[in-house]
């Protein structure tokens, strides 16, 4: 049989579009080259029925249309959840009751979910932080018992050096579980104001921005608008542009930068290098979101700046002794006697250490 029939019948120029297949095609033919070269015509097979395959890259390009896809397909998700629809009837049908322009609706309504939600979380981190710091020194009285204990187990028993010191890491394991259980202060709780304070904070924004976006479309939503435009104070009687005064952006980070001093501030004990490196994350993050700030329009930055304001209000309460006293907050080794002036003589190091020599 002619091999161009046969090469017609199996229809091999398909098969030359996989790279693959082109590959053992290839030795199908050398094979039958060696096996019957009367009938193999390489001209013929060259001009009508093998053209060249053309190789195509199976390399995926990067698209910059599926990224903006995604974000949009996110932020469509957060912006219609139940979360955000139930923050922004709330602000809706609080402005309505109240009669509040939207800028004082908006502080308000910041200062009571803070109020209501926040704070008591707040509060209760640092009477799980307190009970967390006094069991840590229960345990560090408990150390020299357990190597006791080891050292006696490791002669009774002949243990190794690494048998012995596995021994001691499991006691001490044992012994922090049951002082945890006892007080009932695992530090995972410490972290549930995070939990609840980052979400509300972003549903929340989403809120703000769905009343100037006019989301969901409705006549009312164009109501709310126009009510916004006029309902600013101040230097910005327009709460749907951003602020070009850039006093609220500038005030919003200010703040954060003063709350991540006040905790720093308010420890007697040297930070870790840990403790440094996420502090200094805190404040380029609260650098970089300055300019954010002036980009989105003024009702969502007063937003912001409130929170933060009474974040900054609530650190300051919770360093009184007397106030932690009267939360039932249990006293820690690091509590300062006086943390106000202990904060102003901090500042005023520091302001030295800026300062030159002689300008003091």
């Amino acid at each position: 049989m002619n091999y161009c029939k046969i090469v017609y019948k199996y229809n091999v120029k398909s098969l030359f579009n996989n790279v693959r297949t082109f590959s053992i095609a290839s030795h199908s033919t050398t094979d039958m080259r060696t096996q019957n070269p009367v009938q193999y015509n390489k001209n013929i097979l060259r001009k009508t029925i093998l053209p060249l395959p053309e190789f195509k890259s199976s390399r995926r390009n990067f698209s910059i249309d599926g990224v903006v896809k995604w974000q949009e397909q996110t932020y469509q998700s957060i912006s219609s959840s139940s979360l955000v629809s139930y923050l922004q009837d709330g602000l809706l049908h609080f402005h309505e009751a109240t009669g509040f322009t939207w800028s004082a609706t908006i502080i308000t309504t910041t200062i009571v979910i803070r109020a209501l939600m926040t704070l008591p979380l707040s509060v209760y981190q640092n009477y799980i932080l307190a009970k967390v710091e006094n069991i840590s020194l229960e345990l560090k009285e408990l150390v020299n018992e357990l190597r006791k204990e080891t050292s006696i187990a490791k002669k009774m028993y002949n243990l190794s050096d690494k048998q012995a010191a596995l021994l001691y890491r499991r006691s001490m394991k044992k012994q922090w579980r049951l002082l945890i259980e006892r007080d009932n202060c695992h530090p995972l709780k410490a972290t549930m104001l995070i939990w609840f304070q980052i979400p509300i904070w972003v549903c929340m924004s989403f809120a703000i921005r769905n009343l100037v976006n006019m989301y969901p479309p409705d006549p009312s939503a164009v109501i709310t608008l126009m009510e916004l435009q006029t309902g600013g104070f101040g230097w910005i009687p327009n709460l749907t542009v951003p602020d070009q005064s850039l006093i609220l952006p500038i005030t919003f980070g200010l703040v954060n930068l003063t709350i991540i001093e006040i905790q720093r501030m308010s420890k007697l004990r040297e930070p870790s290098r840990l403790h440094n490196i996420f502090t200094n994350v805190f404040r380029g993050f609260s650098v970089l979101m300055v300019p954010v700030a002036a980009a989105v329009p003024s009702c969502l930055c007063l937003y912001w700046t409130t929170s933060s304001l009474f974040g900054l209000a609530q650190n300051l309460c919770l360093l009184s002794p007397s106030l932690r006293r009267k939360l039932k907050i249990p006293e820690a080794p690091s509590e300062l006697e006086d943390p106000y002036r202990h904060m102003k003589e901090e500042i005023s190091l520091r302001i030295k250490k800026v300062l030159p020599k002689g300008s003091s």
